[in-house]
């Protein structure tokens, strides 16, 4: 400990900030690390190998600068090393090098999940609009789709005018539910905490979740709607329409990302647009649906 305090102090070619010290072998590579608190409470006499971690994480040189972010995050790091292919040590990573990154990183899934990719405030007009109209496009065959099922049951409305009204409540709740568990989901994908056996938990927390909420809000929508309409029975069909919603929200909220994922597609780009016709397609039909089986308008 002594003769490396004595070199720190001597030697001119340091770097300006560091919290740690590498111990490495004749060919550079890391045998083990020394954090500064620990160097610095240690008596001179003691020999650093035996007071070493020999535990540590360590950073590839070619790593995509978000897998280094994802180490800093789940380890609570302050500072890596950063090696080389033969594994020798060729430089280090500090946490402000980081901020930025999970900045740059935390903006882009931003963008990506809005559908604007890396648009700018500067962008002209037209790469504006190129950035923006795929997306738009297939939002708009979706509504399309969205439309049709309500089209189904054109006569079932006609004979109830009072469906049109709370048709936008069910697809609303459930739209909003499906974009929480969404952004849990692309953000676990993100910082990859979703793993093995945490996927098929996360699905049934989910969809037990999705139940709770559905219940909830389905009594509350239910008294609304009884009181506003005196009709109990329009109630309960809404209530039932609330609950199916909430339950296909929350677990479609996380299968879309999820399959996203696996198909090497880009969670945070199309997640929204699937969620949203899922569940404005199942909310438009089971509320409708019911309401017709209730009341005999088919």
């Amino acid at each position: 400990m002594g003769q490396t305090i004595d070199y720190l102090r001597a030697e001119q070619d340091l770097p300006e900030e560091f919290y740690q010290i590498y111990v490495v072998d004749a060919g550079y590579k890391v045998l083990g690390t020394l954090p500064l608190d620990k160097f610095l409470r240690t008596p001179r006499s003691v020999k650093i190998d035996t007071i070493m971690n020999t535990t540590f994480v360590l950073v590839k040189a070619e790593e995509d600068q978000e897998e280094a972010a994802r180490s800093f995050e789940r380890y609570d790091l302050v500072e890596v090393g950063v090696v080389d292919e033969s594994g020798r040590l060729v430089g280090v990573l500090t946490i402000d090098d980081i901020v930025d990154v999970i900045q740059e990183e935390a903006e882009e899934d931003i963008r990506l999940m809005a559908g604007v990719g890396d648009e700018d405030v500067s962008d002209t007009t037209v790469d504006t609009v190129k950035s923006r109209a795929p997306w738009l496009a297939v939002n708009l065959v979706t509504a399309v789709l969205v439309s049709y099922v309500i089209g189904l049951f054109n006569a079932t409305i006609e004979q109830m005018v009072a469906l049109a009204v709370l048709m936008p409540i069910v697809a609303s709740m459930g739209g909003n539910a499906g974009a929480q568990t969404m952004t849990v989901t692309v953000r676990a994908l993100a910082t990859r905490e979703i793993e093995g056996g945490r996927v098929r938990r996360l699905i049934r927390r989910e969809m037990v979740v999705g139940i709770f909420n559905g219940a909830i809000f389905a009594i509350l929508i239910g008294l609304i709607t009884w009181l506003r309409f005196t009709n109990a029975g329009l109630g309960v069909v809404i209530g039932m329409a609330m609950v199916i919603n909430m339950i296909v929200a929350g677990t479609f909220g996380i299968l879309i990302p999820l399959t996203l994922d696996k198909l090497k597609a880009d969670p945070a780009i199309a997640s929204a647009v699937f969620v949203t016709t899922v569940t404005d397609v199942v909310g438009f039909f089971a509320f409708l649906g019911i309401a017709g089986l209730w009341f005999g308008l088919f």
